[in-house]
């Protein structure tokens, strides 16, 4: 069984063998396509699937094929050929991930396998998903999440076809972004003296610093290898909130320039926030034109929630910024700030998207919207003419823990989001008319990390829970019960051969 479940596959007798003699065809510019099967099946298998005018496993692409549009595919296996049709190379992409699904899941492993014979069922398969928008958040502010973390991560997401990792580059606690025009965000941003060691508000510490950022090339090579298999990783900046990390590294751009500031070493919401003079937002503009440089992602994610106002309220510069933009009060210099920088970034053609703690009424139409309290605000802005994309955090939240019993490891305060949860949301549920739930792009899970500090934690948080957004985000029609649990089931060896930590943990609350 498949996940994210097909919307159409019909078993067929008899199976098709992979081996040292199979040949790939590639028809139609679905060559890199077939290089992607030879480089994803390679390791544990060992098979050549060398080039072939005559292969057995065919590879075609059809831009005319309307019914299948940008994502679609069909997969057909039969004892004598494999054949693998989509119109574009995302769907293409996509069957390649379910062809390695039918395979002994020992195909995933990272290196060789011996004495397993490489063969698939015979099958039909028609598939697309329902959403264009399928994505992972990762934190990688809170707590550092090395490369290597981030291309594992990629792997896996687009093993379960999600399409988005947006990475949450920059907080309170730590700035992980290279910036050469502001060295120090790095230098000084990355690093804070030690972390809270329980919730916001524990009075308990760790004593350890912490402390990591990525190079330009170690970018540059995610976004290639995430381009390669079909994901594209859209970046967070966040601003004017959550910025303790850059203000710590140049004070000039807050609201009190001569106050020398550390990296937070707090969870919850500091109350230091940017300026709102020139060179504030001369310093967002800076960041963002060497991200863009970086992220060809058409997407750019702004932050943008969770703004304490009592700074702007207290500064005589920004209650005269206000004044001279004729807002009511301060408090509303924040839709103007992002507007702002928004515009920066759909002159460079790019899109702004924003968390929405409540409707995103503030923030011009032109910005997409996460909705994250509340899925009825994701309605309200869609009945404003936002794009939306769907995070609801009692569905979508995977630091939440995963069950209450005493043994559950430390997550997230508040909630308990369990399997069932995850999977019963939907991006855009039957009871939004037409108009509304056609401005939903998609949905996403969130990994906020002031508790993930292994890859351990990591998987545990992550997975079955990513499992269950994925199937729900590509075929909605998936049942719980009748669907989604024994696709799982059939689904723990695979994340077993992928190295899943704790996985065996995870499964068993279900």
């Amino acid at each position: 069984m498949i996940l994210p479940t097909p919307v159409d596959l019909v078993p067929a007798a008899g199976r098709f063998t992979l081996t040292e003699r199979t040949t790939v065809r590639a028809d139609g510019g679905a060559a890199a396509v077939a290089e992607l099967l030879r480089t994803l099946l390679r390791p544990a298998t060992g098979l050549p699937l060398a080039p072939g005018a005559e292969g057995t496993v065919v590879l075609t692409l059809d831009p005319g094929d309307r019914e299948l549009g940008e994502e679609g595919y069909r997969l057909t296996v039969d004892p004598f050929q494999v054949v693998l049709h989509a119109a574009r190379p995302a769907g293409l992409r996509h069957a390649v991930q379910t062809l390695r699904q039918l395979l002994p899941p020992e195909a995933l492993a990272a290196g060789p396998v011996s004495g397993v014979e490489w063969s698939l069922p015979a099958v039909r398969i028609t598939d697309h998903p329902r959403h264009a928008w399928r994505g992972f958040m990762i934190d990688t502010a809170r707590h550092f999440q090395p490369v290597e973390r981030l291309l594992a991560a990629v792997d896996r997401i687009a093993l379960h076809k999600l399409n988005v990792l947006h990475l949450h580059l920059t907080d309170d606690q730590g700035w992980r972004l290279p910036v050469d025009a502001y060295p120090r965000l790095t230098e000084v941003g990355a690093r804070r003296a030690r972390s809270m060691a329980g919730h916001a508000g524990s009075a308990a510490y760790d004593a350890l610093p912490h402390q990591g950022a990525y190079t330009k090339a170690e970018l540059r090579r995610l976004v290639g290898y995430a381009a390669e298999r079909g994901v594209t990783v859209v970046p967070e900046i966040d601003m004017p909130g959550h910025t303790r990390a850059a203000l710590a590294a140049y004070p000039r751009l807050g609201n009190q320039p001569g106050r020398q500031l550390d990296v937070w070493t707090e969870w919850g919401v500091c109350e230091t926030v940017l300026g709102v003079h020139e060179e504030a937002l001369e310093f967002c503009r800076a960041v963002l034109d060497e991200t863009l440089e970086l992220f060809p992602s058409r997407y750019v994610h702004l932050g943008g929630d969770e703004c304490p106002t009592v700074e702007w309220e207290r500064s005589p510069a920004a209650r005269r910024r206000a004044a001279e933009l004729g807002l009511a009060a301060p408090a509303q210099l924040r839709g103007w700030f992002l507007g702002e920088v928004g515009r920066h970034l759909l002159a460079a053609g790019r899109v702004p998207v924003c968390w929405a703690e409540t409707d995103g009424a503030t923030l011009p139409v032109e910005f997409t919207v996460m909705p994250w309290r509340d899925a009825e605000h994701g309605r309200e802005a869609a009945r404003r003419g936002h794009d939306v994309v769907m995070a609801p955090h009692r569905a979508t939240y995977l630091d939440y823990p995963q069950s209450a019993r005493p043994d559950e490891p430390l997550g997230q305060a508040g909630y308990v989001v369990d399997l069932a949860a995850t999977h019963a949301h939907q991006a855009a549920p039957a009871h939004w008319d037409e108009a509304e739930r056609a401005r939903v792009l998609g949905t996403q899970a969130q990994l906020w990390s002031e508790f993930v500090t292994t890859a351990e934690h990591f998987d545990y948080l992550a997975y079955p829970r990513l499992c269950a957004i994925a199937d729900r985000a590509w075929n909605p029609a998936s049942d719980y019960v009748r669907d989604f649990l024994p696709a799982l089931a059939a689904h723990r060896p695979r994340l077993a051969a992928l190295g899943v930590h704790h996985a065996e943990r995870a499964l068993s609350l279900t």
